[in-house]
C-alpha cells in the first residue's frame, strides 16, 4: 500500500475540509438568529478555519467501505461540532486558560466565559440533534452513531480524559497514565470518527475494528505531535498558545524530543499496519497518517 502524498494529499484534504466547512455553515443558524449572542458564539469557534481531520476521517472511512457520502457528511459535522465544543471548554480559565485558538482570541476572551460555556453546550446538543435528524441513516445506524458519539464524549472518552488530565496537573505521572489521559481526551474522538464512517457505510464488524485500531494509534500520535508543537512550535504557525502544558507531564518532558518522535513513528507504524487488510483502498487513510507524522501545526 502506497499512501497518497504531496500535492495529491494536500488537494484531497483541502477539498474535503471545504466540504465539511460548507456543511457546517449550513448546519448552524445564521448570525442574528435569536438569541444573537449565542449564535455568534457558536459560529465563532465552529467556523474558524481548521484542519477538519476528524470530519475528513469520517468521510475517508466511509469511502473506504464504499458508503454514501451524504450520510457520512452529516456524521462528520456532528464530530466537528463535538470537537469545537471540546476546544471551547478546554480553553476556559478553569481548564487551560488559553488566549489563542486557530490564530484568533479564544471564545471566552472574545465573548466572555458565560457565552463560551453556553455555546459549548449548544454545540454538543446540536451534534446529537443532527444525528437524530439525519434522514439518510437507517434507524439501526442512527442508534449506533448516537451511542458511538455519546461514548466518545463521556466518562469513557473526552470528559474522562480531561478530568484525568486536570487531576494530574502539577504531578509527575508515568507513560501509562499519560497514554490513558490522551487516548481518552484526544484519541476517543478520532476513534469515533473512524467508527462513524463505518456506520455510515454499514461496515462489517472486522472492518470497523481495523479502523478503530488505526484511529486509536493515529489519535495518540496526533497528541504527541501536539506536545512537540507546544514545546517548540511558533504560535504564528500553530495558531495557538505555546507552553501552556509545561506545568503538566507531556510526552516531550517525559520522553524527550527524540523519544517523543520515536513514539510517533511507532504509533503511525501501528496505524498503517491496521490498514493492511484493506490494501490499496486505504491509500487516503495512510496518507492522512503520514501527514500527522509530519505536521507542524
Amino acid at each position: 500500500m502506497t499512501p497518497i502524498a504531496g500535492s495529491e494529499l494536500t488537494a484531497y484534504l483541502a477539498e474535503n475540509a471545504a466540504l465539511v466547512d460548507e456543511a457546517l455553515e449550513r448546519a448552524v443558524p445564521p448570525l442574528g438568529t435569536p438569541p444573537p449572542s449565542l449564535h455568534e458564539a457558536i459560529r465563532y469557534t465552529l467556523l474558524l478555519p481548521g484542519k477538519r481531520y476528524r470530519g475528513i476521517l469520517v468521510l475517508a472511512a466511509c469511502d473506504l467501505l464504499k458508503g454514501d457520502r451524504d450520510d457520512a457528511l452529516t456524521l462528520a459535522c456532528a464530530v466537528e461540532m463535538v470537537h469545537a465544543a471540546s476546544l471551547i471548554l478546554d480553553d476556559l480559565p478553569s481548564m487551560d486558560d488559553a488566549t489563542l485558538r486557530r490564530g484568533k482570541p479564544t471564545l471566552h476572551k472574545a465573548m466572555g466565559e458565560a457565552n463560551a460555556i453556553l455555546a459549548a453546550v449548544a454545540l454538543l446538543n446540536g451534534a446529537f440533534a443532527m444525528l437524530q435528524a439525519s434522514g439518510g441513516l437507517k434507524d439501526r445506524a442512527r442508534v449506533l452513531a448516537t451511542a458511538t458519539l455519546a461514548e466518545a464524549v463521556g466518562a469513557a472518552g473526552l470528559i474522562g480524559g480531561q478530568v484525568a488530565d486536570l487531576d494530574a496537573t502539577g504531578q509527575r505521572i508515568d507513560l501509562e497514565a499519560l497514554e490513558y489521559i490522551h487516548s481518552h481526551k484526544t484519541g476517543a474522538l478520532f476513534i469515533a470518527a473512524a467508527e462513524l464512517g463505518a456506520v455510515a457505510a454499514g461496515g462489517r464488524a472486522r472492518d470497523t475494528e481495523a479502523l478503530r485500531r488505526y484511529a486509536k494509534n493515529l489519535g495518540l500520535a496526533f497528541q504527541i505531535t501536539d506536545d512537540l508543537l507546544d514545546y517548540s512550535g511558533d504560535p504564528q504557525t500553530t495558531g495557538k498558545d505555546a507552553g501552556l502544558d509545561r506545568h503538566r507531564t507531556t510526552f516531550v518532558n517525559l520522553c524527550g524530543i527524540d523519544g517523543a518522535r520515536r513514539l510517533v513513528d511507532e504509533l503511525i507504524g501501528a496505524s498503517l499496519a491496521a490498514l493492511e487488510p484493506f490494501g490499496r483502498r486505504a491509500a487516503v487513510l495512510a496518507g492522512l497518517a503520514e501527514r500527522v507524522r509530519e505536521r507542524d501545526r
